[in-house]
């Protein structure tokens, strides 16, 4: 038998599809609370020094959280190569919108100490609120666009045409789901703060994220009754070939109106992540109003696994619908590399993904505790 053999083309990518999940919950869940104090910056802290705790709560561990944003696209190039090409090429506005803000706070957070001149660190104040809320407001929309559909075609030659413009993806459903994402991520943002900080910060950050936490909650509802309502979901029509060749025109697909609540109904499992998302940022609630920190955190980060979770459930077996030609819609079947491929990456990634989880394990206990305000006013020990 040939070593890639061991596991079947249809399982590995379902491993596949799973792992790309397991990848975008990560960065949401750690680089979440990054983006979330950043763009709560103004609101949390008043003084120099108060935004200095604040800067220096995520300051030792922004850059490594980051590490899952660039796993999740390189995980989507080598085990989805479709889909990269229509995400990456077709969708470039939107990646650059999200790009050059994640670009800029490194350069922000290098940069606002440099010089204890008042306007200079305003000016880059502003850069870390802009690069908490435009990446979390656009990966939002993003996720709405991909519950929408998305306007691509292949040719007969497999090239991929995207016929869509960038104002073409700020739907109003689209939207509601950026907003979802910005009251996500300001909820994980305050539970972080108040982990980290003390004194008026926490105490702001608590009363903000007790009401980031309902707003949450309220959105997520209302985004699910407007796709129950407006949105038309993809079904394939032809029968499917979980071993077939990664060619998407192979198949047939039709909309339909609560075609995604489907997976609802045949899978009860799938009732599972919507029950997190709202489970979670609810007992996120109750944890800040009961000033249970820790609790506070694990809880954001379930509500937040929940919601991203709800979105592939809802989606399955698709990763990226086309409205232009619901034909060539990718789904896990079609989209894949080959097996051979799927198979060596899995072996990689079995590798160094425990690694990557222990080594970043190992740094937050490490960094464990409250960012010293004293510390902050004597220049000994903070970075930034």
């Amino acid at each position: 038998m040939v070593l890639h053999e061991l596991l079947d083309y249809d399982t590995l990518r379902l491993i596949w599809w799973a792992l790309l999940g397991v990848l975008l919950i990560g960065f949401a869940v750690t680089d979440g609370f990054d983006l979330g104090v950043g763009m709560l910056l103004p609101l949390v802290a008043r003084t120099d020094v108060e935004r200095r705790v604040a800067i220096n709560s995520v300051g030792p561990v922004w850059e490594g959280n980051q590490v899952w944003l660039i796993l999740g696209g390189g995980a989507i190039f080598a085990a989805w190569p479709p889909l990269y090409a229509v995400s990456f090429s077709g969708l470039y506005l939107a990646m650059f919108a999200i790009l050059v803000p994640l670009i800029l706070r490194p350069v922000a957070f290098k940069f606002r100490s440099k010089r204890p001149d008042a306007a200079w660190r305003a000016r880059w104040d502003a850069v870390l609120c802009t690069a908490g809320w435009v990446p979390a407001l656009v990966f939002g929309v993003a996720m709405g666009n991909v519950l929408l559909g998305v306007p691509f075609r292949f040719a007969p030659d497999m090239r991929i045409f995207y016929e869509g413009n960038f104002l073409g993806l700020l739907s109003p459903f689209a939207l509601l789901c950026g907003a979802v994402s910005l009251a996500m991520l300001a909820m994980h943002g305050s539970a972080w703060l108040q982990l980290k900080t003390e004194g008026p910060v926490a105490e702001r950050a608590r009363r903000i994220g007790s009401w980031a936490a309902l707003a949450t909650m309220v959105l997520f509802a209302l985004g699910g009754w407007a796709l129950w309502a407006f949105v038309d979901g993809y079904r394939i029509t032809s029968p499917v070939d979980p071993f077939g060749p990664s060619n998407p025109l192979l198949k047939t697909v039709e909309t339909a109106p609560r075609v995604w609540f489907d997976n609802y109904a045949a899978h009860g499992l799938a009732m599972a992540a919507p029950a997190l998302g709202f489970a979670g940022c609810a007992l996120a609630w109750l944890a800040q109003r009961l000033r249970r920190e820790v609790l506070a955190l694990l809880a954001s980060a379930a509500g937040i696994t929940g919601i991203v979770l709800t979105v592939g459930a809802s989606t399955f077996p698709f990763l990226l619908p086309s409205s232009l030609d619901p034909r060539a819609s990718l789904t896990v079947w079609d989209a894949s590399s080959s097996h051979l491929t799927l198979f060596i990456m899995l072996v990689v990634t079995s590798v160094f993904i425990p690694l990557i989880v222990a080594y970043t394990s190992w740094v937050y206990k490490v960094l464990w505790g409250k960012v010293d305000e004293q510390a902050i006013r004597d220049e000994s020990t903070h970075a930034y």
